[in-house]
């Protein structure tokens, strides 16, 4: 297989709620759609899904557009290869950038899926033909109305319910949402927004009361140490995300006992190629995984959907549909959630999904190409 040519689609959606994290709020996104074309006309579309500012991880879009138009691309388009684990070798030596490697990296394997006739899910080694969802909901103005928006995504028949916090959002909201809706599927997280100290201790150890699935990155991303020690302490399991962004991060993770559950992200860890390894090992180990978002689009909502088919992911995944997050999505058809919680898994060949090419047109900011 050889890609002839490629391009890079930055792609503007409002979403449909607000989001606020620990970090900032968002009201619409940015993502680059990246579009590859091999030698017999076959296209295959990935997503990076890195975000504007440098809150989450150290990438932007402008880095990710810089890094994939520089060195990711040239190193793809023209050269031979058989497998995406192949393709990804291409670029081996660029260090860092995981987002716009995951975007290149996806694009090659629904390219691979797509001209061998098989859905990503089989391609990836899925044997789940649906998907538990869950859904990520951010800090709202006031407890009620966080308490409001729950009731809704339950009814809407989410599996379970995340909830972000930071300091001082976090036992009160988790209490109230407790009370009201029993012993629904809950966990929180806080995108490494406490400190490491004994007060943040003492909250943590306050959240093990309430029954919750997983605590997720209290402490920063390089803070292994501090992770371990609190998982010692609690019930309840903690779940790292920015933490682990290469499989020599999980390692560190299970050998130093930093946590229980994993959330793996296609685009932290640089795409499926390594989403799939890190599956594999962490299961071995006996870590849970489940797939988290960064509020994709429908490209790289339906590659997280694919994923979820592997064998590993029995928790509920940030697969939630569309419409949760976009008025319309940049694929055909949307990604839905059945009544009693669950993603259908796509067995068609390729992503599963058509490209609405059009309406990728009339929300793009910016187009680069590189070709043969």
């Amino acid at each position: 297989m050889r890609v002839v040519a490629a391009a890079l689609h930055t792609v503007r959606l409002p979403l449909v709620h607000e989001f606020q994290t620990s970090s900032h709020a968002k009201r619409h996104l940015d993502h680059i759609l990246v579009q590859l074309t091999d030698e017999s006309g076959a296209v295959g579309w990935g997503e990076i899904a890195s975000a504007s500012h440098p809150f989450y991880g150290s990438e932007t879009v402008e880095t990710a557009t810089l890094i994939a138009q520089r060195y990711l691309l040239p190193a793809l388009v023209g050269k031979e290869w058989t497998h995406p684990s192949e393709a990804a070798r291409l670029w081996a030596k660029v260090r860092g950038n995981e987002f716009a490697k995951a975007g290149v990296d996806m694009a090659c394997w629904t390219l691979f899926a797509q001209v061998s006739g098989q859905s990503l899910a089989s391609a990836l080694g899925g044997v789940r033909d649906r998907a538990a969802t869950g859904v990520s909901l951010g800090i709202e103005p006031t407890i009620d109305a966080l308490v409001e928006q729950v009731g809704a995504q339950i009814e809407a028949g989410y599996r379970r319910v995340k909830l972000k916090i930071a300091p001082g959002w976090d036992v009160e909201p988790v209490k109230a949402v407790r009370a009201t809706f029993g012993d629904h599927d809950l966990h929180v997280d806080a995108n490494g927004a406490y400190p490491a100290d004994d007060a943040s201790f003492a909250i943590m150890r306050e959240l093990d009361r309430y029954r919750l699935t997983m605590i997720e990155q209290p402490f920063a991303p390089r803070n292994f140490v501090d992770h371990a020690r609190l998982q010692a302490q609690l019930d309840t399991a903690v779940c790292l995300d920015e933490a682990v962004e290469t499989l020599d991060d999980l390692a560190t993770l299970i050998e130093l006992q930093a946590g229980r559950i994993l959330n793996i992200k296609v685009s932290r860890m640089g795409g499926l190629t390594t989403a799939v390894a890190a599956h594999d090992r962490a299961t071995a180990a006996g870590i849970r995984v489940w797939c988290g978002g960064m509020h994709e689009f429908g490209i790289g909502r339906a590659a997280n959907v694919a994923l979820c088919a592997l064998p590993g992911f029995e928790l509920p995944s940030d697969v939630s549909g569309s419409a949760k997050y976009y008025a319309r999505d940049v694929i055909v058809p949307v990604v839905e959630t059945t009544a009693d919680g669950y993603v259908v898994i796509p067995t068609q060949p390729g992503l599963g999904f058509d490209v609405d090419t059009e309406w990728v047109a009339a929300n793009t900011l910016a187009t680069s190409q590189i070709e043969e």
